[in-house]
Formats: C-alpha cells, sequence, structure tokens
C-alpha cells in the first residue's frame, strides 16, 4: 500500500494533470459504497427527517435520483417504507418510515447515530488527494512578495520560505520567543493555491469518518449550491456533491496538542469518528506552534510524524482494532521557541526539509514595524519616542528587539489614552507606563 500511494503522488506530480471535481456518481456502484449501507443511512435519514420529499432526500443525502430510485424501491418492496404523490412530478413523490422501518431505524442508530451526506469510500479518497496534491502548487517570487506585503522581514528568510513552500517538504521554524515565527507560518497560508475537494466523510470497513470541518475548512460555495463558481472551481451538477470545494486547507494547533488528538477521535455515543487534524490539513498546511509546549514529551510527538513524513501516508486505527492508511499530504510547519537539539534527534531533523531561524531585528526593522503599527493604530509616530524606547529601555535593560514588542507597547498606549480620553501619543511619560505594564521585575 505504501509503494502504491508514493507511485500515484509521483505520477500527479509528474503529469501535473489539471483539478478536476469528481464526477457524479449514477450508479450504486459508482457511490463506492455497499448496497445495505446506502439503505442504512436513507432509512436513518427518514427516521430522523420524517416525512421527506425525494428532492429533500437527494439535499441531505448528496446522491442523485439514479442512484436513489433503486434504493427506495427495494426498501419499499421490504415494507421499510412508503410513498406518496401530490402531483404527477417524479420529484412531488415523498417518503416516510413503515412501523417496520422504525424498528429498522432503531436498530441501525445503535450502530452508528452518523445521519449526514452520503460517505465516499477509502479508494476514491486516496485518489483525491494523490490528484490535488499540495506538491503540485508552485511558489514564486512575485506571490511570495504578495503574501508578504507590508511585512517587515528579512529577505534572506523569505527566500527560504518560498523554497521550502515548493518542496512540500516539513518546515521547522525556530528562534528566540516574540521574534514573529508565529506570525510568519500563518502568513504562509497566502502562499496556498488551487482549489480541493474535502469530502463529508468517508467510509472505512463500514465505519463512518467526518472529514469536512466547517471550523478549519473553508467552501468555495455556500453548502447546497450548484452554481459555477468565480473562482474557477466548476460546481456543475455533474460534480460529486459529497465533496465540498474548498481553499486549500490551513490547520493549527498548539500547545493544547496530544498524542490521543492526532489518531481518530471515536464517539462512544454517536458510534462514528471524527478525522484528526492532519487528515483535516491534507493538501494543505498544518501548523504545529509551542512545539515543546505540549504535555506529551516532545520527543514523543516527534516520534508520531516520522513515518508520515518520510513515506507520505499515515497510519490509522478503528475501535474494532483494523489499521489503514491514508495519503498524508500535509506541509506540516513545527513551530518553537526551544533549541532543535533539545526537541528530536539527528533522525528525525534529517527528516525535516527546511530548519529556518527567525532571530531579532535589526534597529532599522525595528524603527519599520513600529512606523507600521503607529499607522494602523493612528498613533503619530515620534522619533524622540522612538528613541526613548530604544536607547532608555531597550539597550539599558538589555531586551532584545523583539518583532512583537512595538505592538504591544503602542496598544497600551491606545489603551490609556481612550481611558483617559486624550489623544494617544509616544510621549516618554507613556512609554515609561506602558514598558513597566509590558515587562515584570524581580
Amino acid at each position: 500500500m505504501i509503494s502504491k500511494l508514493t507511485e500515484s503522488l509521483d505520477i500527479v506530480q509528474v503529469e501535473r494533470r489539471k483539478w478536476q471535481p469528481p464526477a457524479q456518481p449514477c450508479t450504486i456502484e459508482e457511490t463506492g459504497l455497499s448496497f445495505e449501507f446506502l439503505v442504512e443511512l436513507l432509512t436513518k435519514t427518514l427516521f430522523m427527517g420524517g416525512h421527506m420529499r425525494l428532492l429533500d432526500l437527494v439535499s441531505h443525502s448528496k446522491l442523485s435520483v439514479a442512484v436513489l430510485e433503486p434504493l427506495l424501491a427495494f426498501m419499499r418492496t421490504e415494507h421499510i417504507c412508503e410513498a406518496s404523490r401530490s402531483s404527477e412530478a417524479e420529484t412531488a413523490i415523498s417518503y416516510n418510515l413503515t412501523e417496520l422501518g422504525r424498528l429498522r431505524a432503531d436498530d441501525y442508530l445503535r450502530k452508528n447515530q452518523y445521519v449526514g451526506p452520503a460517505p465516499i469510500s477509502l479508494h476514491a479518497y486516496i485518489d483525491q488527494v494523490n490528484l490535488q496534491s499540495v506538491k503540485n502548487m508552485q511558489v514564486t517570487h512575485e506571490q511570495l512578495a504578495k503574501a508578504f506585503s507590508g511585512l517587515v522581514i528579512k529577505e534572506g528568510i523569505l527566500k527560504q520560505f518560498g523554497a521550502a513552500m515548493n518542496s512540500g517538504r516539513a518546515i521547522f521554524v525556530y528562534g528566540p520567543p516574540g521574534s514573529g515565527k508565529t506570525f510568519i507560518a500563518e502568513h504562509l497560508a497566502g502562499l496556498l493555491t488551487g482549489d480541493v475537494a474535502i469530502p463529508h466523510a468517508i467510509v472505512v470497513d463500514n465505519e463512518v469518518i467526518q472529514v469536512f470541518d466547517p471550523l478549519t475548512h473553508i467552501p468555495l460555495l455556500p453548502p447546497g449550491s450548484n452554481g459555477n463558481s468565480a473562482t474557477g472551481f466548476d460546481r456543475r451538477m455533474s460534480s460529486d456533491a459529497r465533496w465540498v470545494p474548498c481553499s486549500r486547507p490551513v490547520v493549527k494547533t498548539g500547545g493544547e496538542l496530544t498524542l490521543s488528538m492526532l489518531d481518530l477521535d471515536f464517539d462512544e455515543n454517536a458510534r462514528f469518528y471524527q478525522a484528526p487534524p492532519q487528515v483535516k490539513a491534507n493538501n494543505g498546511l498544518l501548523i504545529i506552534d509551542d512545539l515543546g509546549r505540549q504535555l506529551a514529551p516532545a520527543i514523543d510527538i516527534m516520534n508520531r510524524w516520522i513515518v508520515p513524513l518520510d513515506r507520505h501516508v499515515d497510519y490509522l486505527a478503528l475501535h474494532t482494532g483494523k489499521k489503514f492508511m491514508l495519503p498524508f499530504d500535509v506541509i506540516v510547519v513545527f513551530s518553537t521557541n526551544l533549541a532543535p537539539s533539545k526537541l528530536a534527534d539527528e533522525a528525525f531533523l534529517r527528516r525535516l526539509g527546511y530548519k529556518i531561524y527567525v532571530g531579532l531585528l535589526s534597529e532599522e526593522e525595528y524603527r519599520l514595524i513600529t512606523q507600521q503599527v503607529c499607522s494602523e493604530l493612528k498613533i503619530p509616530f515620534s522619533e524622540d519616542g522612538f528613541n526613548f524606547l530604544l536607547h532608555e529601555h531597550h539597550y539599558k535593560s538589555g531586551k532584545p528587539l523583539y518583532a512583537c514588542i512595538p505592538r504591544d507597547i503602542l496598544e497600551q498606549l491606545r489603551d490609556i489614552a481612550i481611558y483617559e480620553g486624550t489623544p494617544a501619543v509616544m510621549s516618554r511619560e507613556l512609554i515609561d507606563w506602558a514598558w513597566n505594564n509590558y515587562f515584570t521585575h524581580d
């Protein structure tokens, strides 16, 4: 399986095929799902929805009339549901469960309570992830300049990030706290290009894994829309509605990350799964911030990524014990304040494509950031105030020139000005006041 996934990724990368949305299945076989699974899903849907028109079932299940008709015909023959017609139009037919159907639905819901859009098969998911691989992207100097326009970042660092994004490999960003590592990592999202299809759910061994997450994935069209997208994603009726057209995903996690979060999340009550963050991030960007601040030892978290980073596949397990593999098509960005040698050994660091150090600012860079924040907060920039901040506070106290400090100090100037009803200015008195609020003293 590993070699098959790797070969598929290589083929897609070489051919650079034009991205196409998955085609709408016209038969039950083309859905990749079993007849029995679909009957159970429709029975649960009718149980939860009550009296439903054919068009309602199409909208909810994301399956075409051609797929639903033989399923509903079987359910009527087996006395699971009954139909009524309000007019001669085929779409005017409504369905509801019989008493036997409600008993069946009760049994099916005990197995699992998933009543969402029809899932797609594991095989279809693997093919689609490989087809829209993040490795198909190309980041140019012009794109990088646009994404980071107006930001004060060393040209050498930008060059490293541009090359790293083209590699499709993991990026290890390290440096002192407050140097702007997270800020830069989040702006990498602006370099992601191309549309992707995210499934509502996938099915593995008759177990449902929900993938689409409205808090993570950004649809290109409102749910249920069948119009053409101005973004270039053709959402015609001929495309499979079980997939949601989205921008490439960006998932960020930090100190809250645990090892268990990287496995399938099985709901004991609902009896189906939520996909872990690396699956939700497939074909996109996964930012792991504050590495080393998690409850689990950093070495354990890093070791969890060795196989996915090396072989571009991830192993997951169902609660039944069945294991399976999924593509790991993610650009992972590790961000940390700790020295690399304290987090992982050489074997792991070797698997990271790029190690990028983000350090302190020069005096001129610090000045540019201060001017930008002043403009944003509508605080007049003062050369005298800036020099006072620099020489009387930074240099005398030995505090380094971190990228985060100008905003934090100037926001306090704004806050006190609002409180006192006076203009926000870079006076020595207010800078002293803000500095003493910002830093602790022994």
